[in-house]
């Protein structure tokens, strides 16, 4: 079915979505996976290795990790995308942690700089930074 078209709209403004307030991922093993996201520079907002709801953020991004019983199984479900101010930094930051990406860091057809890593729990994280954008993350101007 189509959308309506914003002229055929009455009445008030639609409620327009402005932001991605936080991602929460499942678990099995808090410690561990607390380990692997504060290796990628990942800061503690509160929680810990021993709570069953803990939260991190990195930039203006809220990751939330909430623990599941083991009999819990998930499948592929999409892949997170974070950017971040220098890929092949944190591609060496990762590897010096002892973490294993998917893949080496490697310039896209979509103008990104990325690479790919799978968190304990299978769940997918992208790693990027625009190519050619004079305003890429971290930058000051």
């Amino acid at each position: 079915m189509p959308l309506p078209s914003q002229s055929a709209q009455v009445g008030p403004p639609t409620v327009r979505i402005v932001g991605l307030s936080a991602v929460t991922l499942a678990t099995h093993d808090m410690a561990r996976a607390l380990r692997f996201y504060l290796a990628l520079g990942f800061a503690m907002r509160y929680g810990g290795e021993r709570a069953s709801f803990s939260s991190l953020e990195g930039g203006n991004v809220r990751l939330n990790l909430t623990t599941e019983g083991s009999d819990r199984h998930w499948s592929w479900w999409g892949r997170l995308i974070f950017y971040v101010s220098d890929v092949d930094a944190l591609h060496r930051q990762a590897l010096a942690c002892g973490l294993r990406p998917d893949s080496d860091p490697r310039d896209a057809s979509w103008e990104e700089r990325y690479f790919h890593i799978t968190d304990p729990d299978g769940h997918e994280l992208s790693f990027a930074v625009p190519l050619h954008d004079s305003t890429a993350p971290g930058d000051a101007s």
